[in-house]
């Protein structure tokens, strides 16, 4: 009967008085691939360069705030899914909104030390002059990387007013998936 334990089996071989392990190729060369990125690995923040910043002023037309995450490990990692986030209100009235999700199929994002990715927030800001129990202010936010329990609480760098639709099906302020 024969058996072949080619890549399961290690055979030592003596040659010149030195043992020797032969190793099959494949387990040479496999590589674990990369984890998930936890809360720890990264540091995030608002993208607020001029290109990125959010025309709150610009009232009934959707503009974008970008979160980032740039991962602060030695290791590599990887983020897939939607940030979970949760906007505070600076009005005594507003409390807090958890942001729905848009319809926007996720990607993997691989980052290595030091890369960063982000994902943007649809936001429909309104008027000054919007009576008070139809916008909300937002003051901070509360971001949690895909997958994790764990968040990042940021200050809303913008201003502006957003129109309250915390109730909404289909609400013009939503969050997009990381990478997107």
């Amino acid at each position: 009967m024969k058996t072949t334990m080619t890549t399961m089996a290690l055979a030592a071989i003596v040659a010149a008085g030195t043992a020797v392990a032969a190793v099959p190729a494949s387990a040479a060369t496999a590589k674990a691939a990369p984890t998930r990125c936890h809360t720890a690995d990264l540091k995030a923040g608002f993208a607020t360069g001029d290109d990125a910043k959010p025309e709150m002023g610009r009232t009934g037309k959707q503009t974008q705030a970008f979160i980032w995450f740039t991962n602060k490990s030695n290791r590599t990692c990887t983020l897939s899914g939607f940030a979970g986030v949760d906007m505070v209100g600076a009005q005594r009235t507003d409390g807090t909104w958890s942001l729905v999700r848009s319809a926007k199929r996720p990607t993997k994002i691989t980052l290595g030390r030091g890369d960063t990715t982000d994902f943007s927030i649809n936001l429909l800001p309104v008027a000054r002059s919007t009576p008070q129990k139809e916008k909300f202010v937002p003051a901070t936010f509360l971001v949690t990387p895909p997958n994790e329990t764990k968040h990042f609480t940021l200050k809303w760098p913008f201003g502006g007013q957003i129109l309250k639709q915390d109730g909404a099906t289909h609400p013009g302020t939503y969050l997009n998936p990381v990478g997107q």
